[in-house]
């Protein structure tokens, strides 16, 4: 009996100590824990996301190079729509009917519980107006956040644009991404996204039965505060964009300028171009199109996409790599009788000049074709080896400088240029018996060989520095610490060594700075500017200019190439267009003539189109022949290569 009497207390006591625990448990969701009270007052609490600012944008001075805006999303929760003014809500919207239905029956096959965009990017302005009359229409809300805006409308290709992420996004994104969100889709916004994006937050919000805010929820304790994205600041100089971006209006090319002791872009352009504003705000999508369709392509970045021959910006290469190479120095003579003869004297590489006896500094001056036909013949023909060897030794030689590879900016989507490997030739040829004669167009910067304005400017970088180079970037720093990446940090040498820059940079001073030099009418007073002109063979019209310098000679402060196609003679286009930048950036002023000044403000050298032909120019410059351009002060002494390589190839392939 005492066992029996026992147990039943013990059984008694079990069943007393779970019902006191489910009590405590009890009083402490519904009475201490205010966590289910938020679950369960779901009905009348609205979640509202918070979307952080995007980083804003400066140029290497402070200046804001792109900033935010408010806009406002009209947000729907279908189930709660019920006895509204659908044609008030129109009107306020800037919709029609048709648009109204088509939005609901959208937001219906998202869900007709959770609320989704009804309409994007309302302007400040329109929803002050919607904002008087938004309780009438219940299961409507805003929601508040930000768009791009630019203030100087430049620098589109770098800068780049964001739009709304679609379902791959969001997929890569690890949960980060939902429908709404915007995420940056080029240039600078692509690059630096996880940067510039900043976290999101959540804010709750009590609302009445017409959808009214009520205040904050339990004093904000389940909110949580959104994060804004790290500010950048670039290495573009802001006027001196301004101004390149005038001087190139109504012409196709790029002006890419370096600093060399640092790598940093002080100016990237494009054109032609476009307003970023473009990209912004509720037209976007019907902008895009326009942009895209455009024939002369504004949304192709040229600095970095585009590839031309090089022409004589090749020259210096050259002559940097054979003297390190020892086939010649500086006191190396060849005959130019008006051009290199090659393929057992059968063909035929015409220089504008008859030199007669020159050496290496007067061939960089007077840019002399068959000094550096001779030169890459004992490159590839006379080094005591196989010529696809050789060949191998001076490619590997070229891509130290940059040329052939992607230089590492900090954009999306650039293009490594062309430089054939030896192997290409050789199952071109069908054999390994080619040599020099077989691709001779390369010993200037022809045939084959494509490079890109950035990779243009950064030879003349390494010029500059003698003998290296730091990777070209426009983020100069991240965030209030001033973050700089550690790759942008990182001396690169160009394999040369820097006594033999000498000859070539005394070359590049005389073209511009001595009478006869092919740049000496873009001459800058008191600063001794160093560079060349250039004119890049286009079989598909007239050819592109080009000119490539920097300065001052002495603790260089700016490396430019401006590259603008179908043009004709760099020193008539290209070596204005520079001059003026290197000057007003060293001396914040521009003397040039004012006839030049204005020649180049108001060309226009964007080829015609055929009426019957919506086809898009050539993105490497393979435009139509444009209408005739004033050539009246197109420079005698320019560079233009005549080369029949293709005959000449087929026709000495077996030798």
């Amino acid at each position: 009996m005492n066992g029996l009497f026992e147990r039943k207390y013990i059984i008694q006591g079990i069943f007393i100590a779970v019902a006191v625990i489910i009590t405590a448990r009890l009083f402490y969701l519904q009475v201490v824990d205010d966590s289910y009270l938020l679950s369960a007052n779901n009905n009348v609490l609205r979640k509202m996301i918070i979307y952080p600012a995007r980083g804003v944008i400066l140029d290497r001075n402070g200046e804001v190079l792109v900033q935010n805006e408010p806009v406002y999303d009209l947000l729907v929760t279908p189930r709660e729509v019920k006895n509204i003014d659908t044609a008030l809500l129109c009107e306020l919207v800037g919709i029609d009917m048709e648009g109204f239905k088509r939005r609901m029956e959208k937001a219906r096959s998202y869900s007709p519980y959770k609320a989704s965009q009804f309409e994007k990017q309302i302007p400040a302005t329109a929803y002050a107006k919607l904002q008087e009359h938004l309780y009438k229409f219940r299961g409507f809300y805003v929601q508040n956040r930000t768009v791009r805006s630019y203030p100087d409308s430049i620098a589109a290709q770098f800068l780049g644009y964001i739009q709304e992420v679609n379902d791959r996004d969001i997929e890569r994104s690890n949960g980060f991404y939902r429908p709404g969100d915007y995420i940056g889709a080029s240039g600078v916004e692509s690059a630096y996204e996880e940067l510039l994006r900043g976290q999101r937050g959540v804010k709750n919000v009590m609302v009445d039965v017409f959808n009214r805010p009520q205040g904050v929820f339990a004093d904000g304790k389940y909110d949580t505060l959104a994060v804004a994205g790290e500010g950048l600041v670039s290495s573009l100089d802001r006027d001196l964009q301004l101004l390149a971006e005038k001087l190139m209006h109504n012409k196709i090319g790029s002006v890419v300028a370096i600093e060399p002791s640092t790598g940093e872009i002080l100016t990237f352009v494009s054109s032609p171009s476009y307003d970023p504003n473009m990209m912004v705000g509720r037209e976007r999508g019907n902008n895009y199109m326009k942009l895209l369709h455009d024939p002369y392509k504004p949304m192709f970045i040229r600095p970095i996409q585009a590839q031309y021959p090089p022409g004589s910006v090749f020259k210096v290469v050259a002559a940097l790599i054979a003297q390190q190479a020892g086939v010649i120095n500086a006191n190396t003579v060849f005959h130019c009788p008006g051009g290199y003869r090659y393929g057992g004297g059968r063909a035929f590489m015409r220089c504008t000049h008859v030199d007669g006896s020159i050496p290496l500094v007067p061939a960089i001056q007077r840019s002399c074709n068959t000094y550096f036909g001779y030169t890459y013949a004992r490159m590839i023909d006379h080094r005591g080896m196989p010529s696809a060897k050789a060949y191998e030794h001076w490619r590997e030689a070229v891509m130290k400088f940059g040329i052939g590879h992607p230089l590492g900016i900090d954009l999306p989507g650039e293009k490594s240029g062309l430089l054939p490997s030896a192997d290409y030739y050789t199952k071109r040829y069908g054999n390994t018996k080619w040599g020099s004669s077989f691709n001779i167009s390369l010993s200037i910067g022809q045939g084959e060989m494509g490079i890109t304005p950035l990779q243009m400017a950064n030879i003349m970088a390494i010029v500059a520095n003698r003998g290296f180079y730091y990777r070209p970037h426009l983020i100069k720093a991240i965030g209030e610490k001033k973050i700089i990446k550690p790759e942008f940090t990182e001396r690169i040498s160009a394999g040369v060594d820097p006594a033999y820059y000498e000859p070539v940079i005394e070359g590049l001073s005389r073209a511009v700075n001595m009478p006869g030099g092919t740049a000496y009418s873009v001459r800058i007073a008191d600063i001794e500017m160093c560079g060349k002109t250039g004119t890049a063979q286009n079989p598909h019209g007239e050819n592109h200019a080009v000119f490539f310098a920097f300065a001052p000679r002495e603790n260089p402060k700016i490396a430019i190439a401006v590259f603008v196609e179908n043009a004709g003679y760099g020193g008539t286009w290209a070596g204005p267009i520079a001059s003026m930048l290197v000057e007003k950036y060293l001396k914040d002023t521009i003397t040039l003539p004012k006839y030049i000044q204005d020649r180049i403000y108001n060309a226009n050298l964007l080829p015609k189109l055929k009426t019957t032909e919506k086809k898009a120019p050539d993105t490497a410059g393979s435009t139509q022949k444009q209408a005739s351009v004033n050539r009246a002060e197109s420079n005698k002494e320019e560079n233009v290569a005549f080369v029949h390589h293709s005959a000449v190839v087929n026709r000495f392939r077996h030798e």
